[in-house]
């Protein structure tokens, strides 16, 4: 777009796994001449389609979709790397008159997209070093260290892979990790959209809809995708119902078990993202049910323009 017409607010579409936002996405973009930006880390990934619930080229219906099937699975999603091509890529919908609209339930990676936010950037020796000491000696050590150094992010991480994450930016930039957390400032102007669910009704859908995952060939999917390097890659070996149905391909676990563990921990996700987005004051929430869903979402996009 010429400097004379200054682009449009980014749109952003938000909310819990399973409560429709790829939908909205694509209405939205029918409604108001836009094009989709993924934004859910896990469906960068090629050949993750059922268990991931990617959107099918059919219920796309025609709109453009970017930032879907970029990575293979032996690859690691960068939020880094993520930021610089969401930009890129909303940059381009805009300078050919098009509405930018974002779908993603990845809180960090929509933060890292519409918010001024700072990644610091990595140290693959320091990083093995880290490692092989997590190895070593357990995660104990690790987080003492991580306490001395940023308590902040020890208090807030749990997983091995963030303490040593939070170690490895403290060793290369002599800052603790929780100085980059993002502050909520648009990097441009920007308008989100939340979709509200019932909790208990959101609880059904999402097992109901990994039995779904199941009959529709999520064993067969990991299994090919195994083929290709599945279980060596850090992000994608670890994403819900994969992890699960390697287990059921090594013989560790019955289909069944396999399905319930998915669903007991999609639910503890979908908690998880209501809580990183209901922290977000900006967002305007619409009900997920709503037959006027579009419409007012349209109104939210106009009366925040």
């Amino acid at each position: 777009m010429s400097n004379s017409h200054p682009a449009p607010p980014v749109i952003a579409v938000v909310g819990p796994t399973g409560s429709g936002k790829s939908d909205l996405g694509v209405n939205l973009a029918l409604a108001l001449g836009g094009e989709v930006i993924n934004a859910d880390a896990l469906q960068f990934y090629r050949g993750m389609d059922i268990g991931t619930a990617k959107i099918s080229l059919e219920e796309r219906k025609g709109v453009p979709h970017h930032l879907l099937d970029t990575l293979d699975v032996t690859q690691e999603a960068s939020v880094a790397d993520f930021q610089a091509e969401c930009r890129a890529a909303i940059e381009d919908v805009h300078s050919r008159g098009k509405r930018a609209i974002v779908v993603g339930g990845s809180g960090l990676y929509v933060r890292a997209a519409l918010d001024v936010l700072e990644f610091p950037g990595t140290d693959p020796g320091l990083r093995q070093e880290l490692e092989d000491e997590y190895e070593a000696k357990g995660l104990a050590p690790l987080r003492a260290r991580l306490e001395l150094v940023d308590p902040v992010s020890a208090a807030r991480l749990g997983d091995a892979r963030r303490v040593i994450r939070a170690l490895e930016v403290h060793g290369l930039t002599s800052r603790p990790f929780s100085s980059f957390m993002p502050q909520r400032e648009y990097h441009q102007p920007a308008v989100q959209i939340g979709l509200s669910v019932d909790r208990e009704e959101l609880r059904e859908r999402l097992g109901q809809r990994v039995h779904r995952m199941v009959e529709a060939g999520l064993a067969e999917e990991v299994q090919r995708l195994d083929a290709q390097g599945l279980r060596h890659g850090k992000t994608a070996s670890r994403a819900l119902g994969y992890a699960q149905f390697l287990r059921v391909l090594d013989g560790d676990m019955e289909v069944s078990a396999a399905a319930e563990e998915t669903i007991v921990a999609t639910r503890q996700f979908a908690r998880r993202q209501l809580t990183w987005f209901r922290a977000d004051p900006r967002i305007s929430w619409l009900d997920w049910k709503d037959p006027d869903l579009v419409s007012k979402a349209v109104a939210v996009v106009g009366a925040q323009e």
